[in-house]
């Protein structure tokens, strides 16, 4: 094919991309995100039509800052820096326009600013060493050790059984099984030799006879040359002025010495023959049946301690997570030092640590040092950027965890990406896991600094059935990411119906035949370059009952709370007997007590008292741009994109009387707040449904309250004494209203796009 052609087909498959962002299709009922999928197949089957593909996006992009196209630029950013980071016939001129590119978007708002900033961190050391994203993307997905960069990184993907079908299930289990089976460690050591050599010489590289040199070669020379191209990649990435000819001329050394004689004259012209593909081999993902809200925390655990397996109970407490080496324990704050300063008075060999299974640490790890053994950590210890964080500017360093150290001599060296496939039910499921797993670091703190926890989902929704039975919303969080995220709405939602394809298909028996798997490569580019995280407020409820025997429940929600009147009533002597004078009709007389939602954040207090049939209490925004007030509950002057406070809509009762007699209609009412308290004034009972997941139901309730769910680290810091006086009681109101909330983070493409 010409070279005319090839731009032709390329530049028909770009713009096939920009009318998809251009089009308003439904959320989750479309069936696109196919033409990013093919444009990048048609490069990786051809890496000839790399450089021409750079130059289209790169026109494309200019185009679309001269235009004010700014819903174009996230999305083909992302693309061309996929393209950069598998290419190796990339020319240096094409680097800078893309990096002086990157360098105008920093003046525009977030989340374009930040996306700009990540990419032209990364690409100012793409630039000067050519591979390095490359190289560091496969040695940390697929954990091939070395010392240069000992960054590991794995992709856990839970899906619940309950909620997803068993064909589902099989069918993502066995297109994650076929495409790992040839993505040995000798094939990857091979890609990464093949592809640094073919980035930094260019076409003085015979890629053919380095191909077929790496094919021979035996796996101590493999892992031999492996190191050293590592080494040599990593030592000038580091340097503060990285040059690329100093980094050519290094690999040009590699690449005679690997060759041999067969390498001839190394900068000549080599035999003109189409290279072969260097493949970007898939992470290293492990599947994961949902089982119950401590699984997140054991998976975790035994991927930074393999060792701690054998030691792993059903007893999360009594887990014995800190069996670490001495030179890697965690930093205290303080600590009472008794040297005095004199050399003498050092024991022999001080300056020495012992052997970790010497007697000396044996008794050391026994013995009492006189005290309370506590560490009090700093909230900004307590709360690293990766695991929480108000919506901000959220850069990576070029590492994969990109959190750099938490605790000082302390690297997080391990990056877990957790990605869930499901409903909303399998979110609440999600957040419940994530609470547990914060409450458990609270006590333990073993994983936070060590491990860079990243969130991504990716919605799978049960076939639309017939009208008969109304079943409610179940892709509401996964419509919402699509409405701020357009890239995310067209690569990640459009899943769905293609995944319920994958499984209605026989498994094939056939393995000879290679078959591009469609969903693992969107799975693994949504987790590569899904890297600017959306937070979501947890909120927690506390329930009471109409027995009083029966103790409170204390529950989280991320999405929902559906309030429903119960048709039984409790009895006369129970929790809250009925009022006289209320006039009997539909619903429940209800008194609600709330913090109205104030751009000025002032607390103010509204109690109201209404009969209603219903609430729901949404903490993900509807698309409806219009809300409606009611005398009892007016409109706050609140944007309806803010996601981090209650919506709440109330179908309220309203009497009319005429000379038919009375009659009763409703009108729903809608207002925000960040807490809110409920409690039924008459004999009704109260039924609430969390998340909605029908094993989440509470019955027979007569009061609850919600707020936003504390960040367990920060409830450490309050006062314990329980003998205070008035002025420290009023000290701890004090702290505790300024308690950090707990956000779970999902990661998307570009985050919230105004």
């Amino acid at each position: 094919m010409e070279s005319s052609d090839v731009e032709l087909d390329l530049q028909r498959s770009v713009q096939a991309v920009l009318r998809e962002l251009s089009t308003q299709a439904p959320a989750l009922q479309s069936n696109q995100g196919m033409w990013r999928w093919s444009l990048h197949k048609k490069v990786e089957r051809d890496p000839s039509k790399s450089p021409a593909l750079v130059r289209i996006l790169l026109r494309e992009l200019e185009k679309a800052e001269s235009e004010d196209l700014r819903h174009v630029i996230i999305p083909l950013l992302h693309t061309v820096m996929y393209v950069l980071t598998k290419a190796t016939g990339i020319t240096e001129e094409l680097y800078q326009r893309t990096y002086a590119f990157c360098t105008r978007l920093l003046t525009l708002p977030t989340p374009y600013c930040t996306v700009a900033l990540d990419c032209a961190t990364r690409l100012k050391t793409e630039t000067a060493v050519p591979g390095t994203l490359y190289q560091r993307m496969v040695i940390a997905e697929q954990n091939l050790m070395n010392e240069p960069y000992p960054y590991q990184e794995r992709v856990f993907v839970f899906v619940d059984p309950e909620l997803v079908s068993a064909a589902v299930c099989s069918a993502l289990l066995l297109e994650i099984e076929a495409a790992q089976v040839q993505q040995t460690p000798e094939a990857c050591m091979r890609h990464v030799v093949s592809h640094a050599l073919q980035a930094a010489l260019g076409e003085a590289c015979h890629a053919g006879a380095l191909h077929r040199k790496l094919q021979t070669s035996s796996p101590g020379t493999l892992e031999h040359y492996f190191h050293a191209v590592v080494a040599a990649v990593e030592q000038m990435a580091s340097e503060a002025s990285p040059t690329r000819a100093g980094h050519v001329e290094r690999l040009e050394e590699i690449y005679c010495s690997l060759l041999g004689p067969t390498a001839g004259h190394c900068c000549g012209d080599p035999v003109q023959e189409r290279p072969p593909s260097i493949p970007l081999p898939s992470p290293s993902i492990t599947f994961h049946l949902w089982t119950g809200e401590e699984q997140l925390w054991k998976e975790l655990v035994l991927f930074l301690h393999p060792r701690s397996q054998l030691r792993l109970s059903t007893d999360l407490e009594v887990l014995d997570l800190q069996g670490l080496r001495p030179d890697r324990e965690l930093a205290r704050v303080s600590m009472l030092s008794t040297d005095s300063g004199i050399e003498r008075d050092l024991p022999l060999g001080a300056d020495e640590l012992p052997a970790p299974s010497s007697p000396e640490m044996e008794r050391a790890g026994l013995q009492r040092k006189g005290g309370i053994k506590k560490r009090v950590w700093p909230l900004d210890f307590l709360m690293p950027g990766s695991w929480d964080g108000p919506p901000g500017l959220h850069r990576r360093t070029g590492r994969p965890g990109g959190d750099g150290e938490v605790l000082p001599g302390v690297s997080r060296l391990h990056t877990a990406r957790v990605l869930v496939l499901g409903d909303d039910r399998m979110l609440g499921r999600l957040a419940q896991a994530y609470h547990r797993l914060r409450k458990q670091e609270n006590q333990k703190f073993c994983l936070t600094p060590r491990l860079s926890l990243q969130l991504y989902y990716i919605p799978v929704l049960a076939p639309e059935k017939p009208a008969a039975s109304k079943q409610p919303e179940l892709g509401e969080l996964a419509a919402f990411l699509g409405r701020v995220d357009p890239w995310y709405q067209s690569t990640v939602n459009t899943l769905c119906p293609a995944i319920h394809k994958l499984a209605e298909m026989p498994p094939s028996l056939d393995t000879s035949q290679t078959v591009d798997p469609f969903i693992l490569d969107v799975l693994t580019y949504y987790v590569r370059m899904g890297t600017q995280p959306i937070y979501f407020q947890i909120y927690t409820v506390k329930i009471f009952f109409s027995d009083l025997s029966q103790d409170p429940a204390e529950d989280i929600f991320l999405i929902e709370l559906n309030v429903k009147i119960q048709d039984s009533k409790f009895p006369k002597d129970g929790f809250s007997p009925k009022r006289r004078g209320v006039a009997e009709g539909p619903g429940a007389e209800l008194s609600l007590r709330y913090q109205k939602a104030l751009l000025s954040h002032r607390p103010r207090e509204v109690t109201v008292s209404l009969r209603a049939t219903g609430l729901v209490l949404k903490a993900i925004p509807s698309s409806d741009t219009e809300v409606s007030g009611s005398p009892h509950c007016p409109l706050p002057a609140v944007s309806v994109t803010d996601h981090t406070c209650l919506n709440v809509s109330v179908t309220e009762v309203v009497k009319s009387s005429n000379l038919a007699g009375r009659s009763f209609s409703t009108v729903t009412n809608t207002f925000r707040t960040n807490n809110i308290q409920i409690q039924s004034q008459d004999q009704r009972l109260l039924t609430l449904s969390l998340d909605k997941d029908d094993q989440r139901t509470f019955r027979n309730v007569v009061r609850f309250e919600v707020a936003p769910c504390p960040e367990p680290c920060s409830g450490a810091q309050k006062s314990k004494a329980p003998w205070l006086n008035s002025h420290g009681e009023k000290e701890m109101k004090t702290t505790k209203a300024k308690l950090k909330p707990l956000l779970m983070p999902i990661n998307t493409f570009s985050g919230i796009v105004q």
